[in-house]
This record gives C-alpha cells, structure tokens and sequence, in this order.
C-alpha cells in the first residue's frame, strides 16, 4: 500500500494515524502498535530458532565467555557477601567452559571441575549455582538426591537427574550437554559411618555409586519421561562429559569432624596453643576433602569433586543486607506486589532490625526472612487490595503484634 500524504502514518503497513491505536514515531517514519507487536513476535520467534540451532545461548566460544570477575560482580547483585564462595564458583565455571570450547591442538587434555558447596541452611548454595546458569544462558536444573535411589528400588533413579535437564532444554540435547545440574542435599546420601556399608544402602552409598558414571562424564541413555512409568519408551543418549555438577550440602554436624581433626573441643576448656588460633564460630572454613570422607562420603565421589569451598554462616548484618540490598532482595518482591495495587509499602527501619532478630533467633538464614515477612503482613495482603488506599507503613509495633499471634519454633 502506498504511503498517504497530507496525514501521519505506518511506514510499514501504510495506515493513517486514525486507523491505528497509535503510531510511534521514528527519526523518518512511523510504526503503528499493530506492526510494533507483529515485529516483536517475529525477532521473539527468530531468537527462539537460533537458540534451538545454536544449542548455547549467547555462549558459543571463548571470546563470549564472562570473565571470572565479571561472573563475580554479577553474582555480588543478588547474593550478600560469600566473597570466598563466590570467586572459587567464577573461576570454576569461567575454567569448565572454557574447557569445552578448547581446540584440540596438542595431547592436553582439560579434564572436568565439578564443585562441592558446604553450607548450612538458608545461606546461598542453591541461589548461587542459579545465578550462575542465569548468567550464562544455559539449562539448569536443580535436583534433590535425598530422592535418589539404586535402580530397581522404590524412588528415582540416578538417570532421573538428566531427565528434568533435558525438559528444561526442551529436549535440546546438544544444549543439554553444555547445562548445569544443581545436586542438593548431597549429604542425606552419605552412609551412615566411616567404614564401607555391609548391608545394601540403597538410598546412600548405592546412590553415590551410581552417581560415579555421570559425575566423571559418560554416554548415558535417558528416559525422556522418567524410567519407570514408561519401560517402552525410546531412550535418549546424552554426554555427561561436558555438563557441571554442582552439589550441595548443609552437612550438619562436620563442624565435630572438623574439630577433631584440628585436635580441638567443641565445648570445654582444654584448648591447645593450635586451637586458640581457630575461629570455633566458623569451622566450616577449616573443611577439607578428609572431613567428607569422615561424615560418609566415599572417596570415588569425593574424587570427582575436586572443587571444594564453603559458605560462611550469615551473621546480623548480612541478613539485614540481604533483606533490602538484593536486586531481587523479599522487602523489593513485596514492595513490587503491593505496587500492583497501586500501594506504596513503607517497612521502617526498626521493623526490618525487629525481622533480622527474629530470623537469627529462628536459625534459619535468609529463608526464615520470607516466612517472617510473610506473616507480619499477611493480613494486609488479604485485605489492602479491596481498600481505598494509597500507602502502608510497617512499623515495629504491628510486627510484634502480628508475631505474636504465631509461635516460631526455631532449628536446631
């Protein structure tokens, strides 16, 4: 169609302004809304396509790779303090990748760093290796291995871990095989003391056996929709050699481990000269390979976990931090909330000090922020969206009121 004159109009449909919803103007032209929305669902789907070709969004060599302190400064927007976490998952990642990517030049060969986080609850693990993945563009999957069983046994199989990196790669193999796996709660699948099991520990050390194959890097064949509800089902193949592992643990009481390995006491007074230089506040930084195999781990699986860091326990300041300071920080998700509504939400400064209190005496990290937040405001949750109102305020008097109606047991 040809271009009207005397009167505004689409350069690419050709429409006046008085047949459009609106026009948005150019340097030399206009674009009409309709032709805005039909160019934006051609770009969406032609990324789409490239990415399923690609198999790596947006990573696809080393020259595209962020640098392990860009990868840092990232991560340092949505996750307070773990300086030391931090750096050793940058250099980790930035080093896996670029072992992917590697030309085969010489004999050289890269082999795989997978990582072992240790943390006790609420303290990062599992928002760390997300952020990580987000920041790559890859899948990423998050797995509980306290699930896991021996193949044959009731609960998943060790296959299932690739079953769910396939779907959030929408079966994308090629992209599956460059994602992330997240293994939580790797220590519930530790044996139960230090010598070899024997009795079939089918959801322990069966488990960490099992998990050997794909920890190394080997061709396994893949249930697409899980192995047991469908035994007919074509199996994919997928390469775990360049997939990373992440696994991670709270592993509650290798503070003890730790201790008696420095030659300390936990409690009591006969301190040695050596252990008056340890921080007992914080004995997890003292954590070694040997302290693993202690608490249940098998040295074939600490092996294939080389990479070994831990995550500080979060004191007052961080928990204040991470309360507000966060891009995706719980006070900016509920201020965004109310602000749906068209409600200014105001938490005082002697509430978000009263909530931090109230988290450490829970002992339950930053997750013991949300449910804390969740339950002073509630109540205006339910009722504020049916009320002509323009503003709330949280101040430190309703906190304990509505505190008080609840009983918070705190974790040991």
């Amino acid at each position: 169609m040809a271009k009207r004159t005397g009167e505004d109009s689409c350069s690419f449909c050709g429409r006046s302004r008085g047949e459009v919803g609106f026009l948005i103007a150019g340097v030399r032209g206009f674009i009409c809304d309709e032709c805005a929305l039909a160019a934006s669902e051609i770009v969406t789907n032609e990324r789409s396509s490239l990415k399923k070709k690609k198999g790596f969004d947006g990573v696809d060599q080393v020259q595209n790779l962020p640098k392990p302190m860009e990868i840092k400064s990232y991560l340092d927007e949505y996750i307070i303090g773990q300086d030391e976490a931090k750096k050793f998952l940058s250099v980790a990642v930035y080093n896996h990748y670029k072992r992917i990517f590697q030309k085969k030049e010489d004999d050289v060969e890269i082999e795989k760093s997978n990582i072992i986080l240790v943390g006790s609850t609420g303290t990062g693990k599992t928002l760390l290796a997300k952020t990580i993945a987000k920041r790559l563009h890859v899948p990423f999957t998050i797995v509980d291995a306290t699930v896991l069983t021996e193949a044959g046994y009731v609960g998943e199989d060790i296959e299932s871990i690739l079953t769910r990196l396939l779907q959030v790669a929408d079966y994308n193999v090629e992209a599956a095989e460059k994602g992330i796996v997240f293994i939580d709660e790797i220590d519930k699948i530790a044996r139960k003391g230090d010598n070899p099991s024997i009795t079939r520990d089918v959801s322990g050390e069966g488990v960490q056996q099992g998990l050997l194959k794909l920890l190394e890097g080997s061709v396994v064949n893949v249930p697409p929709q899980g192995g047991r509800k469908h035994p007919d089902q074509k199996m994919i193949a997928v390469n775990t050699q360049n997939i990373l592992f992440i696994c991670g643990g709270a592993f509650d009481g290798i503070e003890r481990h730790i201790a008696n390995r420095l030659n300390t006491k936990v409690v009591g007074y006969g301190a040695s000269k050596k252990s008056a230089q340890v921080d007992m506040k914080n004995l997890l930084q003292y954590i070694s390979p040997q302290d693993l195999k202690t608490f249940g781990l098998i040295p074939e699986i600490i092996g294939r976990l080389p990479i070994l860091t831990h995550l500080n326990p979060l004191d007052r300041d961080a928990l204040r931090r991470i309360l507000v300071e966060p891009k995706n920080s719980i006070i900016r998700q509920y201020k965004k909330l109310f602000l749906m509504d068209n409600i200014e939400l105001i938490f005082e400064d002697e509430t978000l000090d009263f909530i931090v209190d109230k988290a450490i005496e829970c002992k339950l990290g930053a997750r013991g922020l949300r449910s804390i937040v969740e339950t002073i405001i509630v109540d205006d949750m339910y009722s504020s969206p049916s009320m002509q109102i323009d503003q709330l305020i949280i101040d430190k008097a309703k906190a304990e009121e509505k505190l008080s109606k609840v009983v918070l047991h705190s974790m040991a």
